[in-house]
């Protein structure tokens, strides 16, 4: 089958893309640098001529509200467009746990949204896979939320899960049938953000002081400990704890 990856170059569409591989698929990791911008349409006829399924892991270059917003629905725009003339069969798309209980200050979060929602109307089957937070992406928060030789982050609990988790089951959905609607994965445990933080940057040797403010904003919002956990719907709960991982990275 053939299976097309964008984003596939990324933290979690090159994983997705040696996973269905090794499958025996077809699977082809399509980027700006190889030619392909979901965002203009270049190169999207030729790269999905064939293509049975596309998954959709792509991230804005942009990170400001404007930049995002403009990211995902020029992106989703092109790629429905091409996905109807290509015959497509089924679009999975990697999207956020809690989206819909975060505040309207929550750019990023609104960003997705307007995914989705061009996803529901494309008329394509799709399946919308929504993942909490990464391991990964601990330090990126610490970075984002760094004020001098603080980092000021929410005590707020989060269920992260580790990156190779999403990639597999990203690669699961996209070799089963659309299920036209949403489905999520979760990592095993809740775990206060500050502390998460805390933890991976001691790992890392960071001699940053990370102050509990659970008036800090997460993604441009505000948060609660049940926003960017797992609701109603189906979820699948990942196996790799958080110690887990950071063992792992030593």
């Amino acid at each position: 089958m053939k299976i097309v990856v964008i984003g596939g170059t990324g933290l979690i569409g090159s994983q997705v893309v040696g996973i269905l591989r090794d499958q025996g698929h077809e699977a082809v990791a399509a980027s700006p640098s190889s030619g392909v911008d979901s965002t203009t349409g270049e190169g999207l006829a030729d790269v999905l001529a064939g293509a049975q399924v596309v998954v959709d892991v792509t991230n804005p270059p942009v990170f400001t509200p404007d930049g995002v917003m403009a990211f995902f629905t020029s992106s989703g725009r092109n790629l429905a467009e091409a996905e109807v003339a290509a015959g497509v069969g089924h679009h999975v798309a990697l999207s956020i746990v809690g989206l819909d209980r975060a505040g309207d200050d929550a750019f990023y979060l609104k960003g997705k949204a307007a995914q989705e929602k061009q996803i529901r109307a494309s008329g394509v089957p799709y399946t919308i896979v929504r993942a909490t937070q990464f391991f990964e992406f601990l330090k990126g928060i610490a970075d984002s939320s760094t004020v001098g030789d603080e980092v000021r982050v929410t005590s707020k609990t989060l269920q992260p899960l580790a990156a190779a988790e999403v990639a597999a089951y990203v690669a699961e959905v996209a070799v089963a049938q659309p299920v036209n609607g949403i489905v999520e994965i979760a990592g095993p445990e809740r775990l206060p953000l500050a502390e998460a933080v805390r933890q991976r940057l001691a790992a890392l040797g960071d001699p940053r002081k990370v102050v509990d403010d659970d008036s800090a904003p997460y993604f441009g919002s505000v948060i609660g400990d049940d926003t960017l956990v797992p609701g109603n719907e189906p979820h699948r709960t990942g196996k790799i704890t958080f110690a887990e991982w950071l063992a792992a990275q030593s």
